[in-house]
């Protein structure tokens, strides 16, 4: 079947301008938010100040991200702005990094001590609280009012007091939070229940017991949360981890070195110890500096190997457990675990530059990036608060007006003790007697339903919907090897309908061999009969007539040289085949490397060019078709010299052992699969025959500047494109596409066009990859149903929608343990993301 090369329409990409000067990215850990309000009233702030182009805070990992022009933004300043408005705030950036992550990890984990230890005394009250009422007279200690008013009161001063304060301290700063709410309906419920107990003649009913349950609820709540929230950090907590602290610093001048050597203590008096080595951090390792690692150890920065042969354990970068052999001239990345035999490495890479230290950069950052969907949630989120307390305001109203008067058996209730423990009237109460049926106030129905209202309202479900997804997928990407930028590529990923593959070093291993040796003689002014012969290649362009089948060893030296100024798939096979041959280059000099067409250099006094048929064309050199088609489905270089073909070398690429498999998987998924590639149309075609696609899903002969018009192409069609490339030619066309994907990036985490970069060399990842970004945004999509749902549903039945119809009061208490439900389930909903990805 004959594939031609798609003619891709003049239209001109929607590319953005590159910036000459690029904002710069400030990063802060941010402490003291409670729900997705403050997170909104944090992004305010940082939007106020001079010289901020965006800002995005990220609830779940408490971490704001500013991007701002270069050099207007004093991110010390910054952070001192928060902090005195209420958000204790410190910068990443400086020295000082390291400090302040470890400084912020112990801030955490007392915060969540502190917490488990308000739980426990709450917990406590509510016991004492629950016994009064199940006791009964048997313990009138107990059961006493003044007893359980003395255990509201501590409800408020010891577990309750954080709570309470922040709520107030947030409101009297104009930004209302969670804390406020449950403060408001907490210290409410307590007043009421004093003035019923000051002043018995008033009728009300004593409810203490509702702000220590309340308070017991939103405790356990806030603990569970933040333990799953730790659940969903953990992934880059390991990744964080990864990160040697110390290095073992060698004298790369001594003769030899003991690689056997084990380490001894500095202060060693051992005859036998000969100190060979410094131990110094790991972040001060520079670049050139030899370094000793042993057995068992963490390679401390990126490097060569030098001396030695072990295995190292790669898992943490690519997911692969099974360990990789490495011996002199071999590269190691930081973080990875030396498994059998001592080595002595190069340091290349060192500090930030490292592969784990990017790798966490990345996963940090794609965390702090939103999905576009959370925008509603957001918008909402920054007027929730002063939203529920005016629907609690206007329940009030409308009960002690209006309700109570339309629907006077509402009035009707149960005494069930000192405060409603049920949600209804239609319960009975503890014991087996029947309940009494007393007359409530209006006033006080009014202000259970107003409490009621305060506190079933859940603004963290809202902010945690999005990051704590995000996190859980981006921490099981990282395990993986596969590194999603953010919220915004997930929301691009469910999207895809079409995935564009490059073919050279994508779908093929790019490992190209030479296959075809093709001198032609006539008219030209080089020397090509040489009595030299390199061996045989399989000689399929024998037939064609007048043209010798035995292979010259000029015309592969010459093609050497010239490719010998280049940096691609094709000029490697072509040097190794000549050093293989033991072909030393020619004197060559002006180099020119045209993208898509070929190299020229002046070899010898003569400019000689190596490239495609077309390129051949170009410089007025005629190429005959019988030449072409006799290296069907392989990949044609011609040399030429002077106007004259010098002769032909023909090369073939084999296919990734795992590229048919990931293309069939994709398909299954309901995605189109295409090839884009600047190699002829019949090596295009041989490639796709065996992966079965078919002439139309296949641009053959596009150059690295029409690759980005192509994609273009494909988008201005309607189509939802994802580019998966190597990085190296395929940048325009990476940056195009709605979701650019960089395959085998291993050594360079960061591909600034890539939207998803994957660390090992495996195709199936990219299936892996789409999987994962989609399952993430159907959580996200959960998640911000459920917290959309919970409060236009919550709401309402708080108000009592349901008491004229059904009877059914929810209690204060009651609300406040749903409230507590509500952000458990979101943040537990995104736990369950990994049971569709275990290992």
């Amino acid at each position: 079947m004959q594939f031609l090369p798609k003619t891709i329409p003049e239209i001109q990409p929607e590319i953005l301008p590159v910036n000459e000067s690029p904002p710069e990215l400030v990063t802060f850990d941010v402490s003291g938010m409670k729900c997705a309000g403050c997170a909104k009233a944090v992004e305010r702030q940082l939007m106020q100040y001079s010289g901020v182009i965006s800002a995005c805070v990220n609830l779940a990992v408490e971490v704001a991200t500013v991007e701002c022009q270069p050099g207007t933004v004093d991110a010390e300043a910054l952070a001192k702005k928060l902090t005195d408005n209420g958000f204790p705030s410190q910068s990443r950036s400086g020295e000082n990094q390291r400090e302040a992550q470890a400084a912020t990890i112990e801030r955490r984990g007392q915060e969540i001590r502190q917490q488990i230890q308000q739980l426990t005394i709450a917990l406590i009250l509510i016991i004492l609280s629950g016994l009064g009422h199940v006791l009964g007279t048997k313990a009138p200690i107990l059961s006493n009012i003044w007893f359980h008013w003395g255990l509201a009161t501590l409800a408020l001063l010891l577990p309750g007091r954080p709570i309470i304060v922040d709520g107030c301290r947030s409101l009297w700063r104009n930004a209302p939070n969670m804390n406020t709410l449950v403060a408001l309906g907490a210290v409410t419920a307590y007043t009421a229940s004093n003035a019923a107990l000051l002043f018995p003649r008033m009728g009300w009913e004593c409810f203490f017991d509702e702000p220590v349950m309340l308070l017991g609820f939103i405790l356990l709540g806030k603990t569970l949360e933040q333990q799953a929230r730790r659940r969903a950090a953990s992934a880059l907590q390991a990744l964080i981890a990864l990160q040697p602290a110390k290095a073992r610093l060698v004298d790369f001048k001594l003769a030899s070195l003991d690689l056997r050597s084990e380490e001894l203590p500095l202060d060693s008096t051992s005859a036998a110890y000969d100190p060979q080595y410094i131990e110094i951090p790991a972040d001060r390792v520079r670049v050139g500096e030899w370094l000793q690692v042993l057995p068992g150890e963490k390679i401390p920065v990126d490097g060569e190997i030098c001396e030695g042969k072990t295995t190292i354990d790669e898992s943490m970068l690519t997911g692969e457990s099974m360990p990789v052999l490495k011996q002199p001239g071999d590269t190691v990345a930081a973080g990875t675990i030396n498994k059998s035999g001592a080595v002595v490495m190069r340091a290349t890479r060192t500090g930030k530059e490292t592969t784990v230290a990017q790798m966490v950069a990345l996963v940090q950052a794609a965390q702090t990036r939103k999905a576009p969907i959370q925008n509603l949630a957001d918008t909402v989120a920054g007027y929730f608060v002063y939203g529920v307390m005016g629907i609690s305001v206007l329940t009030f109203l409308f009960w002690y007006f209006a309700g109570t008067h339309i629907w006077p058996s509402v009035l009707l209730g149960h005494d069930m003790g000192h405060g409603a423990m049920g949600i209804g009237h239609g319960v009975l109460g503890m014991g087996n007697e029947l309940p009494i049926i007393h007359y409530q106030s209006p006033l006080l129905l009014s202000l259970k339903l107003a409490i009621a209202v305060l506190v079933i309202a859940c603004p963290c479900a809202l902010g945690l919907a999005t990051p704590t997804a995000i996190l859980v997928g981006s921490g099981i990407g990282a395990e993986r090897g596969l590194l999603i930028r953010g919220g915004d590529v997930l929301e691009r990923v469910h999207q895809l309908d079409t995935v564009v593959f490059d073919k050279t070093g994508t779908l093929t291993t790019g490992n190209l061999t030479l296959t075809d040796y093709l001198p032609i003689f006539q008219n030209s002014e080089w020397d090509l009969n040489s009595d030299i012969n390199v061996g045989n290649k399989q000689d399929v362009c024998s037939t064609i007539d007048g043209v010798s089948g035995r292979v010259d060893s000029k015309l592969l030296q010459i093609a050497a040289t010239v490719e010998s100024g280049a940096c691609h798939p094709i000029a490697a096979a072509i040097l190794l085949e000549a050093q293989q041959q033991g072909l030393p280059l020619l004197a060559a000099e002006d180099f020119c490397t045209e993208p898509g067409l070929g190299v020229s250099a002046l070899v010898e006094g003569r400019r000689v060019f190596a490239g495609n048929a077309e390129w051949m064309k170009e410089q007025g050199v005629a190429v005959a078709t019988e030449l072409s088609e006799s290296l069907q489905g392989k990949t044609a270089v011609y040399v030429a010299s002077g106007g004259v073909l010098l002769g032909v070398i023909g090369l073939k690429d084999t296919l990734r052992p795992d590229a048919k498999a990931a293309v069939e998987r994709l398909r299954g998924m309901g995605l189109r699969v295409m090839m884009l590639t600047g190699d002829t149309p019949s090596a295009a075609a041989a490639t796709a025959q065996q992966l079965d696609l078919t002439a139309a899903d296949v641009l053959a002969g596009v150059r690295p500047e029409g690759k980005a018009r192509a994609i273009a192409t494909l988008q201005a069609q309607g189509c939802k494109v994802a580019v998966v490339g190597d990085g190296i030619n395929d940048a325009p066309a990476l940056a195009q596409a709605d979701v650019g994907i960089g395959l085998h990036c291993g050594t360079d985490v960061a591909v600034e066009t890539a939207q998803i970069v994957l660390m090992r060399n495996a195709l199936m990842d990219v299936v892996e990859s789409i999987e994962l970004g989609r399952a993430t945004f159907n959580k996200i999509r959960q998640n911000l149903f459920w917290a959309f749902g919970y409060n236009t549903l919550g709401i309402p039945v708080a108000a009592g929608i349901l008491l004229p119809a059904t009877g059914i009061l929810l209690s204060p208490a009651a609300a406040g343990a749903f409230m507590a439900f509500s952000s458990v389930s979101v943040v537990t909903n995104s736990l369950f993301l990994r049971r569709g990805f275990r290992a």
